[in-house]
C-alpha cells in the first residue's frame, strides 16, 4: 500500500470514528435532557470553574466556535433549563458569569460518566492511527 494511501485510510478511519462519537454523545446527551451543544456547554463551564476561572459568554465563543450572540442564546436557553445560573458582574453590569446549577451538574455528571466507552473507544482509535504513522 503507498503512503498516501495509508494516510486516506487514516484519514477516513479518524473522521468516521469522530462521527460515529458524535452520534453517541447525541444520543446519550438526549437520554439526560440535554443537546449535543448544551452538553459541550456544560462540559466547558465546569473545566473553567474548576480551574478558578470567570466564565463568561465572551470567554466561551472561541472553544464553542460561535458567534457572541449564538453563545448569548445558547447560555440564556440553558439558564432557562436551570442548568445554568448567570451572575451579573458588579464591574460591568453588560458582562455575566455562569456557573452550573446543582441539575446542570448533575446532568453534565451523568452524561459525561455514560460517555466514557465512547471516550475510550475513540482514544484508542487515535492511538492506533498515531502508532501506524
Amino acid at each position: 500500500m503507498s503512503d498516501l494511501t495509508h494516510r486516506y485510510r487514516a484519514a477516513a478511519e479518524f473522521r468516521t470514528a469522530l462521527l460515529s462519537f458524535q452520534r453517541r454523545t447525541a444520543e446519550i446527551a438526549a437520554r439526560h435532557g440535554l443537546t449535543p451543544q448544551r452538553y459541550l456547554l456544560l462540559l466547558l463551564i465546569r473545566v473553567r470553574t474548576d480551574a478558578g476561572d470567570r466564565v463568561t459568554v465572551t470567554s466561551l465563543r472561541e472553544p464553542l466556535h460561535m458567534t457572541q450572540s449564538a453563545v448569548t442564546q445558547l447560555a440564556l436557553g440553558a439558564e432557562t433549563a436551570g442548568l445554568v445560573r448567570r451572575t451579573p458582574d458588579p464591574a460591568d453590569g453588560r458582562s455575566h458569569s455562569l456557573r452550573l446549577t446543582p441539575e446542570g451538574s448533575q446532568r453534565l455528571r451523568r452524561t459525561f460518566s455514560d460517555l466514557s466507552g465512547e471516550r475510550a473507544t475513540l482514544m484508542t482509535i487515535i492511538d492506533s492511527l498515531v502508532d501506524a504513522d
